[in-house]
């Protein structure tokens, strides 16, 4: 296989070369205040329409491209677009600054609105979130959240009210591909959900593939969210912050070196617990409930082809009842990157990158104390590689070996209690992946972004590894040594995405893609929990894979003021997990005994209509959709509602600039109710009701809909310092969302059953943040 995507590769450089005499142009495009590098800023080319590109995920950009006189346009939104003649006659590096637009005027009147790049790309299902508009869409708490912005987009649904867990196009939550500066984060939430692990202050990037994933991306089979922190600002330093209700941030950046390297360091922590040393309940008093989050990033440019980056996260929560109970959980990554340009087509990206994640759940009680722990720990090496081979031609291959260490979990007790201490094996593993793919502009009209992924798994000793039966039992089992093959998985995953143009705003567009998925996460919860447990494909464990179709219609008018598109997916989902009815998952030897396995679907239609620039900007997005599972021992092998099945899922955001200093903004939701399964029966045993059930996710919670609003105002100009003030009002109607819903017999009522609906949110939250920087 290696073989013939190296022969692909010179038989598309050899084709590049025949034809007129070229040359390069080529570059990076930074913010001119920071030096931030600028992802996927746009280059065009006046006199070639067809032509241009835009920055890879270190701001670097590439044009191979006849000999001549041209002017070249660079464009990044939110920045003023700078020209740049260029007399081509030998191979030229041009390193553009852009400048943020920096007055009411300018967002109004000439709005720096670019050119139609989202009709023209072939890449669809993929969104670019605007870190201004996340910082100003209102949210819980005033805690401004990446994860809770992004459930606000078509196709996006959240797991629960106030919680950062999505799921997008039918897929499950472990799905979702997480990435930090390509670091995996496999549990992205705090405080059992209800925040997010990223800290805005430290994010400069964020994009959401929704379908038709490129192909350097994989592992997951319905989305990639790729987050990329800030670099650092390299000509001055300065600090920003902000005090909230419940927790206060701080980001320290500045040059190491001025123009050549930078650094950030960005914190955040709640103070929830600060508060409980006053309760007046002494077995609440020096209890523990927080969460704290480190970002820290690093760069140094030894020259213009030359740099290396370093960077880390680290997050912890703890939830502590005094001499009680105790549970904690983070995630730690480490990702050290390597950026060399061989020549001024070729840009290489080396990174080494560490992931982990962990858990303790632990007993103080005395005869029944015990300490439970579980941890995922990868190691992973990467290499991009991007080469352009033409006007016409961008090619990227690369490959990454990834190694897998899985802890399951193990209990540890003292000699006086009443539990035992269990050792659950762990297990190791190598995924593995090559791939190459192309961007071809084939027309003015016609372009064409084609890729394939060739994965590996490779599941080692040491350990002992059973077969199972559909009933869960034993059929034989076998012990391996240390670092001998006891399984392997190899898929070959095609990528293929195409966008045609009728005409300079409109485009129609089409994409397949397949996914294989070789970690798995097996939770009872419809959440995030900090005790879901993460297994590797097995012997008995297949990958899950999903094939992926979608067309859908782009349309740009007022001057790419607004932008419309709506997609049409459909997905195919082989060798899905589920659990059986009463299973025992946490701390279990024979966890595998417990699952089984089926198919699935899942296919809609999305709607999304946004306005970009002026006083009033926002979106709207409405999803048209259908999940359902098929298990053989589940629901007499019948189809059945998935868990995130959600018919309908509405999202309204608007944000209104009304001078220089105010600024205000609301979001409304709507979503039908989660499927879910109610007893349709019950019998009493020695006392006790049981309830029995019919169906899986037979029924429907009640529908969810929300209204939040906030308001920004920002203080007077100081030539030191700034700061603002964010106000928010979360649920302004004081709806009751249904959160849970509980049977238990009727205490007034004989041999009655009534349902007990509750809800986390049933009244108005206010917030308030002081922001500040200098």
């Amino acid at each position: 296989m290696t073989k013939a995507l190296l022969s692909a590769l010179f038989i598309l450089i050899t084709l590049s070369c025949f034809g007129q005499k070229r040359f390069t142009i080529s570059g990076t495009i930074k913010d001119q205040s920071t030096g931030e590098t600028l992802i996927g800023a746009t280059v065009r080319i006046k006199e070639l329409p067809q032509s241009g590109t835009i920055t890879n995920g270190y701001g670097f950009y590439s044009i191979f491209i006849p000999e001549g006189d041209y002017t070249l346009t660079f464009t990044y939104t939110g920045y003023q677009p700078v020209e740049q003649d260029v007399s081509l006659h030998q191979d030229q590096k041009v390193n553009i600054t852009l400048p943020l637009s920096g007055s009411l005027k300018e967002v109004v009147i000439n709005a720096n609105r670019p050119n139609n790049d989202n009709i023209a790309a072939p890449q669809m299902g993929t969104e670019k979130l605007n870190m201004a508009q996340i910082n100003q869409v209102p949210v819980l708490l005033g805690e401004k959240d990446i994860l809770k912005t992004l459930s606000l987009l078509p196709g996006v649904k959240s797991s629960g009210e106030g919680n950062t867990g999505f799921y997008v196009r039918g897929g499950a939550a472990d799905q979702n591909l997480i990435l930090l500066d390509e670091a995996t984060v496999y549990n992205a939430s705090h405080f059992f959900g209800f925040f997010s692990t990223f800290n805005s202050d430290a994010v400069k990037d964020v994009t959401l593939y929704k379908g038709g994933m490129p192909a350097e991306f994989g592992g997951r089979l319905s989305s990639v969210l790729d987050i990329k922190m800030d670099d650092g600002n390299n000509k001055n330093y300065s600090v920003q912050g902000g005090l909230g209700l419940i927790s206060s941030r701080i980001k320290v950046e500045g040059p190491i070196v001025q123009d050549k390297g930078s650094f950030m360091i960005s914190a955040r922590r709640t103070y929830i617990d600060l508060f409980l040393n006053f309760a007046s309940d002494t077995t609440v008093r020096g209890s523990s409930i927080y969460f704290y989050d480190l970002n820290a990033k690093f760069n140094y440019h030894f020259d213009d082809k030359n740099a290396i980056y370093v960077s880390g996260y680290f997050g912890k929560d703890v939830l502590a009842l005094k001499n009680t109970f105790g549970t904690d959980w983070g995630n730690s990554t480490g990702t050290i990157r390597f950026n060399h340009l061989f020549n001024d087509r070729l840009f290489s990206n080396t990174s080494l990158v560490f992931s982990n994640y962990n858990y303790a759940v632990s007993s103080f009680i005395s005869n029944n104390d015990f300490k439970a722990t579980s941890q995922i720990t990868d190691l992973n090496l990467k290499e991009d590689l991007s080469y352009s081979m033409g006007d016409n031609h961008t090619l990227k291959f690369g490959f990454n070996m990834l190694h897998h260490d899985i802890s399951p979990g193990d209990i540890s007790s003292s000699k006086s209690s009443s539990f035992n201490n269990v050792d659950v094996e762990k297990r190791y593993g190598f995924e593995n992946a090559l791939y190459v793919s192309d961007e071809w502009k084939a027309s003015n009209s016609l372009t064409f972004l084609y890729g394939l992924r060739l994965s590996n798994l490779m599941l080692l000793g040491p350990g002992t590894f059973s077969t199972y039966d559909a009933q869960g039992n034993v059929i034989s089992s076998a012990k391996y040594a240390s670092g001998s093959l006891v399984k392997s998985y190899t898929n070959l995953e095609p990528r293929f995405s195409a966008s045609y143009m009728l005409d300079e705003a409109n485009s129609l567009k089409f994409s397949y893609n397949r996914n294989t998925q070789n970690i798995h996460l097996l939770s009872n919860s419809t959440s995030s929990t900090p005790t879901d447990l993460y297994m590797m494909s097995s012997n008995n464990i297949k990958p899950e894979i999903a094939d992926q179709v979608s067309t859908g219609w782009f349309r740009n008018f007022e001057d790419n003021i607004f932008e419309f598109s709506t997609e049409i997916y459909y997905k195919w989902l082989q060798n899905q997990i589920d659990y059986k009815d009463g299973a025992q998952l946490l701390v279990n030897q024979d966890v595998e005994s417990q699952l089984v396995y089926g198919s699935g679907r899942a296919y809609g239609i999305e709607f999304f209509l946004k306005k970009k620039y002026g006083r009033f900007n926002g979106w709207m997005g409405y999803t048209l959709s259908k999940t359902e599972d098929k298990f053989a021992a589940i629901n007499n092998g019948n189809y059945f509602p998935a868990t995130q099945d959600r018919t309908h899922d509405l999202s309204i955001v608007g944000i209104y600039k009304l001078n220089e200093r105010w600024s205000f903004s609301s979001d409304f939701v709507y979503s039908t109710g989660n499927a879910v399964s109610f007893p349709t029966g019950k019998y009493e045993v020695g006392g006790l009701t049981t309830f029995s059930y019919s169906s899986r996710n037979g029924y429907r919670m009640p529908s969810t809909n929300r209204l939040d609003i906030g308001a920004t105002l920002e203080g007077k100009l100081h030539k030191k310092y700034h700061s603002s003030w964010t106000f928010g009002l979360y649920n302004v109607y004081a709806r009751r969302n249904p959160y849970l819903i509980m049977f238990q017999n009727s205490k007034t009522v004989p041999n009655t059953t009534e349902a007990q609906e509750y809800s986390i949110f049933a009244t108005r939250i206010p917030s308030v943040t002081w922001n500040f920087k200098f």
